[in-house]
């Protein structure tokens, strides 16, 4: 066996065993940690953020950096994409 190869093995291995121990710490399915988390954004959407709407609310306000952060990559993928089919056409 190669270094190569086993150097592969060896990755995999350990991200085998990361995601069998995540998967084993996980919270179990609809039960939440915090349960009145989502009526106190309910409540308070209107007050905290001024917009009557509480998914747009959530996704830019509550969790404006994580969006963010969405966008960027989304950015970065098409802006790869057009990176690649441009070499391809010349």
């Amino acid at each position: 066996m190669s270094k190569r190869n086993f150097a592969a093995v060896v990755f995999f291995l350990v991200i085998a065993v990361f995601f069998f121990f995540s998967a084993l710490m996980m919270h179990p399915f609809g039960v939440p940690e915090k349960a009145d988390m989502d009526d106190e954004i309910i409540k308070g959407v209107q007050i905290e953020t001024g917009t009557n709407n509480g998914v747009t609310s959530v996704v830019f306000d509550y969790r404006g950096f994580d969006t963010l952060g969405e966008a960027t990559i989304l950015f970065t993928a098409v802006a790869g994409v057009i990176m690649v089919f441009r070499r391809l056409k010349q």
